[in-house]
């Protein structure tokens, strides 16, 4: 794993939180901070007065050492990269009063993030491991509102030492994730209500809002033993001071520091500060406090648990809908939480944590198995699929933003909220992430996907929520203006996908005649020469549409007629008409669009089209075929040639301004969308031409390395990750028009790549490619590792079933 230190923490933020269940990061400096709890995107949330710190002291000799558990903020890089703010400190100049600590080092491997303290002023080694339960497959145990920071102390000093882990977290119920919070002030706050929970813990609500306000719910702080609790704290200060002032009176007088005798001494621990009374005042919260004691030998060390857990149920449409103005007046547009439906409050969630103990140490070793930088690119995948980019509704149904609304997007759509909604199906095209780890939800997409189509059979980009509500239909939807055909034919290959990770054949005979009729629909539409080679304007993911024959469009739509022919035959129908259409398009873009050196398009004198450009996307439909076991779309020798002359032509180093989005500056190295290396670049060229985005980054490296081309992919991932190195850019976030953007979590594709290993619920059948090691899948219907020793395949499964007819090793 890497290890992020000195200037690469600055942009660090690890997202902690259950999927589809709020969000909140810990830097790499130690601090928290981006706290989404209502799943609401807003990267600069900050919930101040909630912290960790040590306090550690000695009788002899006289010793007491108090630190906050982060290090002071980083200074700004002198030249900050665009369109990111994972570097803003929110309480930077107004730390709580004790000294930070003098430096940290962060690690993390999904979905543990790991800090080390230093300080030598400090007698004692203190480390923190963070997580949210996570396992593949298991989208309830891997959803729960809840993080989890194991603190590792350690007595390297030759005298015993005692002291107190101090543990603050700020009662945020009513604020509503985006108003500035001074200290515990702020315009929502009021009446909110802090009770201890037995000695380890404090519930927090505000019983003065209503039961259906998006704002009610509940917080908790606990750990996992016995702690001296101050449930009402009036801010940092405050609860430093108790801090300070805590003492252990029978432990000391007797030198008895054993665990029994100290919690004893809780039990009447002197009120040395006793904090506020009652609800809260007017546009005031409270800060819960727990002060957890520990006594280490020399050389001894003890791990304490803090757990923070939240219950917001009350979701509702807080977004603006794309298409025209609905008149819906003052009502309400419910769509709940689906960890509501789970648990009754925090308390309940806290139960069912403790009694139901994940393996995410699992999956945390299973991707350890890999080399860098694929274990870091795997575990960072982790991180889009639970950041608030994804939410998950009362109905168990999964959603999706394009991102959340931040740096990225103040130009036009300002920094609250989520990006371009909802489940737009031409950028869900690239995510694989979320889709293989849990597929189960990714069926759910393809239900909304489908059960929103048109009578006339085509598919709207994008869906209004509730679905119930009017669709975008015989509309202006945006991005693009008509609905994109590079979605729909995604929905044919996803569609496909699903089947092949267990969803069933009922689930497919099901929404069969809805894929048929959106196929004829493409073809009426498209195809009115009956060549096989689609025609006419096309809108597409670049918020434009391309006219005439390109192969962005044509590779996709070879893919989704080889797709189609299988499904097909699943279902024993006959296929011989789409396998026929297939080799007549094939042949037809095939020769239409080669140039000996790329798949071009010929010039149509329309805005945007790319011409002779060498677009990267190219080849995204032989991406998707790669997965799904299709074969080569096009000729091998070609698909090869093609992506030579992409990483050639379009993997820059050095940007200048070039008037869009700029997500790769200065001397950095990344994969432009399209270049004319040939000349001929359009007076008004393709939009977004000159941007780099990672998800067209990942595809083009996975398809690289199932190629063979292992150099070519190899460049392009280091580059991306040498752009996401912590200094500049957030590794666990990746930024398009938005935060955690969707797109980027086609980076799953590349375990694909590297391992072959495919694996069809529908047939039973397996296939690996894989050099000799040990490498984690994730097929459907089970998770594991698997090792390749020769001709031999042994396979771990770690969690649910993986019936196989068929082992098929491929050199």
């Amino acid at each position: 794993m890497r290890t992020y230190t000195g200037d690469q923490r600055r942009a660090v933020a690890f997202p902690l939180g259950g999927l589809g269940a709020g969000h909140v990061a810990l830097g790499a400096d130690g601090a928290l901070r981006q706290w989404q709890l209502h799943s609401r995107p807003n990267h600069r949330g900050f919930l101040p007065g909630s912290f960790f710190a040590l306090r550690v002291s000695s009788i002899e000799p006289p010793d007491d050492v108090c630190r906050l558990l982060r290090s002071a903020p980083i200074a700004p890089h002198p030249h900050p990269a665009p369109n990111v703010d994972d570097d803003h400190v929110p309480d930077a100049g107004n730390l709580p009063p004790w000294p930070p600590v003098t430096d940290t080092t962060f690690t993390a491997t999904y979905p543990f993030a790991n800090v080390t303290y230093h300080d030598e002023t400090l007698p004692v080694d203190v480390s923190l491991s963070a997580h949210t339960p996570f396992v593949p497959l298991d989208a309830d145990e891997s959803g729960l509102p809840l993080v989890s920071y194991a603190f590792t102390v350690h007595n390297r000093s030759a005298e015993l030492r005692h002291g107190w882990l101090i543990a603050s977290l700020q009662n945020g119920v009513g604020w509503d994730g985006v108003a500035p919070i001074d200290g515990v002030r702020s315009s929502g706050y009021g009446g909110n209500v802090n009770r201890r929970y037995r000695r380890q813990g404090v519930v927090m609500d505000n019983p003065s809002l209503p039961d259906d306000d998006p704002r009610a719910g509940e917080m908790l702080l606990w750990a996992d033993r016995p702690a001296a609790v101050l449930p009402r704290s009036g801010g940092a200060a405050e609860t430093l001071r108790f801090a300070e002032a805590l003492k252990l009176v029978t432990p000391v007088q007797l030198w008895d520091f054993s665990r029994a005798t100290i919690d004893e001494a809780l039990t009447s621990i002197p009120p040395t500060l006793t904090g506020g009374e009652g609800p809260s005042p007017a546009g005031h919260t409270w800060d819960a406090v727990l002060a957890i004691p520990f006594a280490l030998a020399p050389g001894e060390e003890t791990t304490i648990e803090v757990v923070h857990a939240w219950y917001f149920p009350n979701r509702y449409v807080d977004w603006d809908q794309f298409g025209p103005e609905r008149p819906y007046g003052k009502s309400k547009l419910w769509l709940g939480t689906h960890y509501a439906t789970r648990f009754g409050g925090v308390l309940d969630v806290l139960d069912h944590y403790r009694a139901n103990p994940v393996a995410s140490r699992a999956w945390a070793d299973a991707v350890g198995t890999l080399a860098e930088p694929l274990a870091e690119l795997i575990s960072a995948q982790g991180t889009l699929v639970r950041s608030p980019t994804i939410f998950r509704t009362e109905d168990g149904v999964v959603h999706g933003f394009e991102g959340g609304l931040g740096a990225s997007t103040r130009n036009f759509n300002g920094d609250v909220g989520g990006s371009c909604p909802v489940d737009c199906n031409h950028v869900y095209n690239y995510e694989q992430a979320l889709s293989r780890l849990f597929p189960q939800l990714g069926a759910t997409m393809r239900d909304t996907e489908w059960s929103i189509a048109a009578a006339e059979g085509y598919l709207p980009h994008r869906a209004v929520l509730p679905t119930w509500l009017p669709q975008l239909h015989g509309v202006e939807i945006g991005g693009p203006a008509k609905p994109a055909l590079d979605g729909m034919l995604g929905a044919v290959l996803k569609t496909y996908r699903s089947v092949r990770d267990g969803a069933g054949l009922d689930w497919l005979r099901g929404h069969w005649p809805a894929l048929r009729k959106l196929l004829t629909y493409v073809r009426e539409t498209w195809d009115a020469d009956g060549d096989g080679v689609l025609r006419g304007e096309q809108p597409v993911t670049y918020d434009i549409a391309l006219h005439g024959p390109n192969m962005f469009v044509g590779c996709l739509w070879l893919a989704a007629l080889r797709a189609a022919e299988e499904m097909g035959r699943l279902l024993s129908e006959d296929t011989d008409a789409d396998r026929s259409l297939f080799e007549l398009a094939a042949k037809g873009y095939d020769e239409l669009l080669w140039n000996g050196e790329y798949y071009a398009q010929p010039p149509t004198g329309e805005a945007y089209d790319f011409g002779a450009g060498c677009l990267s996307d190219q080849l995204f439909g032989q991406w998707w075929a790669n997965q799904l076991d299709l074969g080569h779309l096009l000729p091998a020798d070609r698909v090869r040639t093609a992506l030579r002359s992409i990483v050639r032509h379009n993997l820059r180093t050095g940007f200048e301004d070039h008037g869009y989005r700029v997500f790769a500056d200065g001397d950095e190295t990344g994969l432009v969308v399209c270049s004319w290396p040939r000349g001929g670049r359009p007076e008004v060229p393709l939009r977004y031409c000159d941007e780099v985005w990672t998800g067209v980054e990942y595809t083009v490296a996975a398809l690289c390395l199932a190629e063979g081309l292992h150099d070519e992919g190899g460049r392009v991932i280091a580059a991306l990750q040498r752009r996401h190195d912590g200094s500049r850019r957030n590794p666990f976030n990746e930024v398009e028009c938005g935060d955690h953007y969707a797109r980027a979590m086609a980076g799953w594709s590349v375990l694909d790549a590297v391992t072959g290993f495919r694996y069809n619920a529908a047939t039973r059948a397996l296939r690996v490619s894989a050099a000799p090691g040990t490498y984690p899948f994730v097929a459907g219907t089970a998770w594991g590792t698997f090792t390749v020793d020769g001709e031999n395949v042994s396979i771990d499964v770690h969690g649910g079933t993986l019936p196989t007819t068929s082992i098929e090793v491929v050199r």
